[in-house]
């Protein structure tokens, strides 16, 4: 997870969608002068939305208990107290829409966030400064509700919480653009992650539907950026519309 801003070395352009840039001589093809000193490095972006969900997330996790209330199932069972962007089916449904996206900032404990944390860090923040802050803040909105609907689709009477799904839809998106090296190392690391979706208590469904809506999203940034414009709107209209039917089993019948 430390090694990502490496893997995008191979984007095409400076944003890694496809922007030209001027060829300079190198040294022996009789195109200009020799080289002088070399010129230091440019600051990298700072990637203000992984920032801006790593602070969101550490606020919640010490508000959440106390803005929370008690869920307690049409069973009769008692969930304990739920986050007040926790995102569970019913309360969706009864018009809480904001859950869709708030779960990426809601999780079940501090070594929830940690990981979490730690992989926004990583991978969110290499992703970011290689194809812009706005790009990636609409790829997150994208990837962050296809993990809801796929959640509210297979998981519907259960509380979920936490950015792995929009996480998985980043490591989705990476997989088009990554170098050949990189590539073989992120799919290490996404075996590990679908090994991990199995274990009780996690939201494979989550997961998955992060991944799927974030690899169209990494086909797209591959195409260049009047493309992409063009095609993570769609791809938005989809995650949201997907999203809003899951959230209404009983009117669209399919539960």
């Amino acid at each position: 997870m430390s090694r990502p801003r490496r893997m995008l070395d191979d984007l095409p352009g400076p944003s890694g969608l496809g922007e030209e840039q001027g060829s300079s001589p190198r040294e022996g093809d009789g195109g200009g002068p020799p080289p002088g000193p070399q010129q230091p490095q440019p600051a990298l972006p700072t990637p203000y939305v992984s920032y801006a969900i790593i602070a969101g997330a550490v606020v919640m996790f010490f508000l959440s208990s106390s803005m929370g209330r008690q869920l307690v199932t049409p069973e009769g069972g008692r969930y304990g107290i739920v986050g007040p962007l926790a995102l569970y089916g019913p309360w969706v449904r009864d018009g809480e829409y904001w859950r869709l996206l708030g779960m990426v900032f809601e999780h079940g404990g501090a070594l929830h966030l940690l990981f979490n944390m730690s992989a926004v860090y990583s991978l969110g923040a290499s992703l970011e400064r290689g194809i812009g802050s706005l790009r990636f803040l609409v790829l997150s909105l994208v990837t962050a509700l296809g993990g809801s609907a796929f959640a509210l689709f297979f998981n519907f009477n259960t509380v979920t919480v936490g950015a792995s799904g929009m996480i998985l839809g980043w490591g989705g998106a990476m997989l088009p653009i990554l170098t050949q090296q990189g590539r073989r190392e992120h799919m290490f690391w996404l075996v590990q992650v679908a090994v991990i979706s199995l274990l009780p208590g996690v939201s494979w469904a989550g997961h998955l539907g992060g991944f799927v809506f974030g690899l169209p999203c990494g086909l797209a940034l591959r195409q260049g950026p009047k493309f992409y414009s063009r095609a993570i709107a769609v791809l938005l209209f989809i995650a949201a519309a997907l999203a809003v039917v899951a959230a209404h089993p009983q009117r669209y019948g399919y539960f």
